[in-house]
């Protein structure tokens, strides 16, 4: 074999961070020890995967082809390390979700996938969709949760669970008292809102359809909780999924709001995955558990 896995964590390395100082850094290496790993990967083979400029290394074409195959060998090579050595094929997964998924349904995953005897280790990183969607694709996590609608060639986009949208307010705002909303209502609402690139904020505007224009946001926030708090002060109403009201809603601090029958707030909650990326048992274990959830 003309290459060694040292030099492919050296070139994916690389690719992640655009620098080979702190790619070094990232394995533990000397700079002049990774820069000599790459350069034989690249003489060995007569090949050229980065462009250089300056101390920056920026992919070419032949470097995004082969990026996601060497991705594949070194997972498979990890995988088959495990086996060899005894411990369970399930091993360490780098996970994505976005924030609803990701502070109400993805801990509890993560609590039963780490609760086994070799204690397999979770990253989980919560962000977005926009955010999630581009970490999978540049192979910074093995696979993502997300609630937004996503096309995509890169990507395999795996149904998950159905949910549901839900507009609230206070129990102290005037529209509480109404038995159902109309479109007049929902128009001249003051709203407390998820931002943009959110699959929550996606999911509303598309239930919202020909209303948008007129309709009056006060605040775009990030964070669930926050939209929670705001609308419990009765700054405005909201509309955010099931999942994180369920709670609220037992208490009586924030209640539902019966929208219009013709205004869909269904939505799916999707697994994403590289296609290109190799998909390991703990890919699928992972998989599996989320759906026991539903």
């Amino acid at each position: 074999m003309k290459y060694s896995f040292r030099q492919l964590e050296v070139f994916l390395a690389a690719a992640h961070f655009q620098n080979i100082t702190r790619a070094a850094e990232s394995l533990a290496m000397s700079q002049s020890a990774a820069s000599s790993a790459l350069k034989e990967l690249e003489s060995q083979f007569d090949i050229q995967l980065f462009d250089r400029v300056g101390k920056r290394l920026q992919l070419n074409e032949l470097g995004r082809l082969y990026r996601p195959k060497v991705e594949a060998v070194l997972a498979q090579a990890t995988e088959l390390e495990q086996a060899f050595s005894k411990n369970s094929e399930i091993g360490a997964l780098k996970v994505g979700a976005t924030l609803t998924i990701g502070n109400y349904l993805a801990v509890g995953v993560m609590a039963q996938y780490m609760n086994t005897p070799t204690r397999p280790r979770v990253a989980l990183e919560v962000a977005n969709t926009s955010t999630i969607v581009r970490r999978v694709k540049d192979f910074e996590l093995d696979i993502g949760l997300i609630e937004g609608e996503l096309q995509s060639s890169e990507l395999e986009v795996l149904p998950w669970r159905g949910d549901q949208l839900v507009v609230f307010c206070s129990p102290t705002h005037p529209l509480a008292k109404k038995e159902a909303l109309t479109d007049d209502d929902l128009r001249g609402a003051t709203w407390i809102m998820r931002e943009q690139g959110s699959g929550t904020r996606q999911s509303f505007e598309r239930g919202m359809h020909g209303l948008l224009p007129d309709m009056n946001v006060l605040l775009e926030l990030e964070h669930t909780e926050a939209i929670k708090r705001a609308v419990e002060a009765d700054l405005g109403i909201g509309c955010l999924s099931e999942v994180v009201l369920e709670d609220a809603f037992r208490r009586g601090s924030l209640v539902p709001l019966k929208t219009p029958e013709h205004r869909s707030f269904e939505r799916q909650f999707y697994f994403i995955l590289h296609k290109q990326k190799y998909r390991s048992a703990g890919i699928d274990a992972w998989i599996k558990l989320c759906r026991a959830l539903t």
